[in-house]
């Protein structure tokens, strides 16, 4: 276990061990970015959307979400990651790019709501994490905070939203045996998360990611027909999303993460940092996805409901609940489009 532990820590965010290997040079066909080829933009927001109740909002979100269109977190309110998720869908299925929902999509999801009791052995999950990377790197594991972020991120939902369908628990007090009302939406398990490289997949090898870094969307394209996508944050103003044509070098799940502030800050790799062990709150959450651009990748988040609206250091940052079903989807090798 150690020499994974060893190998993720060089799968990083600032270095990929076989991204920059000293004696095999980059093909000259990935070495910088390529001209960008984009699809069709979806229709901007705002398209007119019925006034769902909330209920009837959460179900259409978890139809979305268990078919890989990413509405973000799922909060019963018809928002604008909700909306561009609906146009995708109907775009890839070749419906009418209205607002309008037919009665048959609402029928995929005939339980809005189901219930979650707490484990004995989700507490493993949960403890204290230091604020100081100085202090993080001397643990061996970067957990949940609490049970109620660990129930929320497995109901891709907000902690508020987890909070108001269960109104008077003691939220300090969740423990083991207690039982909470939650979305009916496919769960994130972590527990089926180990430390571990994922090797190629040879029937996605004609996929293709698009990064659309102002509608903040992660596309994934097999041939013409759109399949996925889900929401992020491409990078910041002043570190931003590298335009171009770039492809999967590797990935890893649950990764160690390579904490420099010279590559944080400034994207100049330095020799003061820290290694931050894996865990669903390390800075990249529970998976690294590496590109040939140095320091530059697909990952989760220790932050999940910041996505699409605060800024990363020049990565594609997701949800940890989407950035495992990323990895399903798509194969090293594939081309990755920024734009």
């Amino acid at each position: 276990m150690k020499c994974l532990f060893t190998a993720l820590i060089v799968f990083s965010i600032s270095s990929l061990a076989f991204a920059e290997k000293k004696n095999t040079p980059t093909p000259p066909q990935i070495k910088k970015a390529l001209p960008v080829s984009t699809p069709t933009p979806v229709p901007k927001i705002p398209v007119a959307f019925p006034n769902y109740d909330e209920e009837t909002s959460t179900r259409l979100q978890i139809f979305l979400d268990n078919n890989d269109f990413g509405p973000g977190k799922i909060d019963g309110e018809m928002g604008e990651f909700f909306g561009k998720a609906l146009l995708h869908y109907k775009r890839s299925h070749k419906m009418p790019e209205t607002g309008a929902v037919d009665s048959w999509l609402f029928d995929q999801v005939p339980q809005t709501f189901t219930t979650y009791t707490i484990k004995l052995d989700n507490l493993k999950f949960i403890g204290e994490t230091p604020t100081k990377p100085s202090e993080q790197a001397k643990l061996t594991y970067l957990p949940y905070g609490s049970l109620l972020e660990f129930v929320a991120e497995r109901f891709h939902s907000s902690e508020a939203y987890i909070k108001k369908l269960n109104p008077g628990k003691n939220w300090e007090a969740l423990r083991p045996g207690v039982t909470l009302k939650v979305p009916n939406v496919l769960p994130f398990e972590i527990e089926k998360l180990g430390e571990a490289f994922i090797p190629a997949n040879p029937a996605f090898v004609n996929r293709k990611v698009f990064i659309d870094t102002k509608e903040r969307f992660l596309e994934i394209h097999d041939g013409a027909q759109l399949v996925a996508e889900f929401p992020i944050t491409p990078g910041s103003t002043t570190l931003p999303a590298p335009k171009g044509t770039w492809k999967i070098l590797g990935v890893a799940t649950m990764p160690w993460f390579r904490h420099d502030e010279g590559v944080l800050n400034y994207g100049v790799r330095t020799e003061d940092f820290f290694n931050l062990p894996p865990g669903p709150n390390n800075p990249v959450g529970i998976l690294w996805m590496g590109l040939n651009k140095p320091g530059i990748g697909i990952h989760g988040t220790n932050f999940p409901e910041t996505i699409g609206r605060a800024g990363s250091h020049g990565c594609i940052r997701t949800a940890n609940w989407d950035a495992a079903r990323v990895k399903d989807l798509v194969s090293v090798g594939n081309v990755v489009e920024i734009y």
